[in-house]
């Protein structure tokens, strides 16, 4: 245990210094207030390495053995040790044993030194002259089973290397302890993720190693005891454009205990202006205790536009740096507009959240081409989180029924929700108190997993957007025919005839087995130009002109095929089969790429769609870096072997998530093609 000490440790007043007088400190106190010596993890890796250091040098010094001894030095060596061992001193709890056999005391010459009784017998309680276990060395004698003996000289090389090796250690140890100190303490007061990635660097070059920097990470910063409780308005800027919020924290907060997060979305984002709800507060969609963020949208700043994407991220992780959030308990909900943009986020940034619980909004809201959208939404990503949703029998915006079909089949494609709609309600939050209780329920029974096992994720941009917890995603390639993976976006509703083609405009893409079309012939890459006689705009989609024919209709083919743009003439009998009419919920306009991942223990496997490479972040939690690593992608092994942890790595990944859970030993790029 650590002794109580005066005055603060190096490490604990560095902490005071750079992060404010009254801090909730890594060094304890006690309830006099006299902080307690607190032992450095370089200095413990300085006095680890002094002991190994000394027990290699007993095992050099045994190797001319005692007769008759009943103790080796290695068993010495694992004695209780105090203070130091340097160059020409060793200072140890018990001196060196005296065999009973030793020969009678003798004044023995030590070079350099005078002279030492080395062997004459003691009282056990007797020290050695000259201080306690205290023995200086010549250059050519050591002590050993109690005698002072020469010592050949390649062993005494051997003996003196080790401890110049140990006095080295030590002092390097020394003057590296204030430069990682330095470089920790910087890293805990950026105040945005910019100015962490700006203070990553120092932690690399202080020298300090893997272990000791995710201990550090792990732990986090240190929170001010005096943060500011109930309702604070805040603002923060960007591009010269203030972007106004309110934190709403427990009058009772305590910096040493982890809080749950609720992000709150208003609705109405048609407003010229932000104007805070009420006194800013939560008001009376209050629940369990937790701190909750309430951002402000408008018309020129919607929720579900690129400012939006910034912005909130950025108010997360301002509000991250300043209380101590349970980064596994931060969730998002919002109320018609907000409701629908809690959607929106988990199409696009689902890292951070533990659950999204939208109340009264409607997922297709965001398929309306004047909210100006930049690039596509995919509702199979909201599959990586779990959803509980609320919406009333009367609203006359979103009402249940409207909304139901779509839940319905989300919930069929494999989405965790908890849908508890209100019957009898509008357009409004009346429900609250009738329901609070089951959304805190839920909210606590859905604590993010920060490594979760398993994950999907698509997008059309690798810039942003691409990323979900572990996975990034670095390149897209061209989709390769095969067989479609499970999509929530394939909405299902009514029968439809299947001709057995899929087409970008009159481009046949995918001829299906067994159907109509390759019965008429088709291929992938043809270029329908004409069907009985009528010539074609290419921009046409395929599929739709099929509908104005009936079954049993003669159809006549014109398509133009190969490099050459041949022209092939097809013809038969209009014979479509009824499948289920399946619509897809958003287009993609763009190409777009997917992955999905399952890890089991140090093996993933990938399926993917449209990528050509991506990266996996290696979490020592849950992947072990002493044995190989196996990546399948695709039923191809693509990586195996051993990967080494990285302070680079590990540094860079936390300046940007600002996650004490999420600490990452490696970035594993993977290439699936040139």
């Amino acid at each position: 245990m650590a002794r109580m000490m005066g005055h603060r440790s190096p490490s604990a007043a560095t902490s005071a210094a750079t992060a404010g007088s009254d801090i909730t400190s890594h060094a304890p106190t006690d309830t006099t207030g006299v902080t307690q010596s607190v032992i450095t993890p370089t200095a413990r890796i300085a006095r680890d390495v002094q002991r190994r250091v000394r027990e290699g040098l007993m095992r050099i010094l045994s190797m001319s053995t005692c007769p008759g001894i009943g103790e080796d030095h290695a068993s010495l060596a694992s004695r209780p040790q105090d203070a130091t061992f340097g160059l020409n001193r060793v200072n140890v709890a018990d001196p060196f044993p005296v065999h009973p056999d030793a020969r009678p005391a003798r004044r023995h010459p030590v070079s350099g030194s005078g002279t030492a009784d080395v062997s004459r017998p003691h009282d056990p309680g007797e020290r050695p002259r000259g201080g306690r276990g205290a023995f200086r060395l010549s250059s050519s004698a050591v002590i050993t089973c109690g005698r002072m003996r020469a010592l050949p000289r390649p062993r005494l090389i051997l003996a003196m290397g080790a401890l110049a090796l140990a006095a080295a250690v030590v002092s390097a140890g020394g003057a590296q302890a204030p430069a990682v100190d330095a470089a920790f303490a910087a890293f805990w007061k950026a105040a945005s993720v910019p100015d962490a990635v700006a203070a990553a660097p120092a932690i690399v070059t202080s020298g300090v190693d893997f272990d000791t920097a995710y201990a550090r990470l792990k732990q986090g910063r240190p929170y001010d005891r005096n943060a500011p409780r109930g309702v604070q308005k805040l603002t923060r800027s960007m591009e010269a454009t203030p972007y106004p919020f309110t934190v709403d924290v427990p009058a009772g907060y305590d910096a040493t205990k982890k809080y749950q997060v609720r992000v709150q979305l208003h609705g109405g984002v048609g407003r010229p202006d932000p104007v805070a709800r009420g006194d800013g507060s939560i008001g009376a969609l209050a629940g369990a205790e937790q701190i909750y963020v309430l951002p402000q949208a408008w018309a020129e700043a919607p929720w579900w536009g690129p400012l939006q994407d910034v912005n909130v991220p950025a108010i997360l992780d301002q509000v991250k740096r300043t209380w101590n959030v349970d980064e596994n308990r931060v969730v998002l909900s919002g109320v018609s507009d907000g409701g629908t943009s809690a959607f929106y986020v988990a199409m696009r940034d689902t890292t951070p959240y533990a659950s999204f619980l939208p109340l009264n909004g409607f997922i297709m809201v965001l398929r309306n081409r004047d909210l100006g959208l930049r690039g596509a939404l995919f509702p199979h990503n909201l599959t990586n989180k779990p959803f509980f949703v609320v919406n009333g029998g009367q609203d006359p915006l979103y009402p249940a029924a409207r909304v139901e079909p779509y839940l319905k089949q989300f919930q069929a494609g494999g989405l965790t929700m908890e849908y508890t709609p209100q019957p009898e309600a509008g357009h409004n939050t009346a429900w609250w108190p009738t329901v609070k209780d089951d959304f805190e329920r839920f909210v606590a029974a859905h604590p993010r997993q920060p490594h979760p096992a398993r994950l999907t994720w698509q997008t059309d941009s690798t810039t942003s957007r691409n990323r979900a917890h572990w996975l990034v995603i670095d390149r897209l390639a061209q989709a390769r025919p095969g067989e479609d993976l499970p999509d929530l976006n394939n909405f299902t509703a009514g029968e439809e005839p299947n001709f057995g083609v899929r087409s970008n405009g009159m481009r046949v893409t995918t001829v299906l087995a067994g159907s109509n079309a390759q019965a008429f012939g088709l291929q992938p890459g043809d270029l329908v130009a004409a069907i009985n006689g009528r010539q074609l705009p290419e921009a046409l989609e395929l599929t739709d002109f099929l509908g104005i024919y009936q079954a049993g209709e003669a159809l006549h083919f014109e398509v133009e095929r190969g490099t050459a743009r041949q022209t092939v003439d097809l013809k038969g009998t209009y014979q479509p089969t009824l499948v289920p009419k399946v619509t897809p919920l958003f287009p993609s306009p763009r190409a777009a790429g997917r992955v999905d991942l399952v890890r089991d223990g140090n093996t993933v496997r990938a399926t993917t769609r449209g990528v050509a490479a991506f990266t996996l972040l290696l979490s020592p939690d849950v992947f072990d870096f002493a044995r190989p690593i196996t990546v399948v992608a695709d039923g191809r092994t693509v990586f195996e072997g051993r990967v080494q942890k990285s302070v680079e790595a590990l540094v860079t990944w936390a300046a940007k998530d600002n996650d004490r859970t999420m600490l990452y030993g490696a970035a594993l790029p993977i290439t699936l093609t040139p």
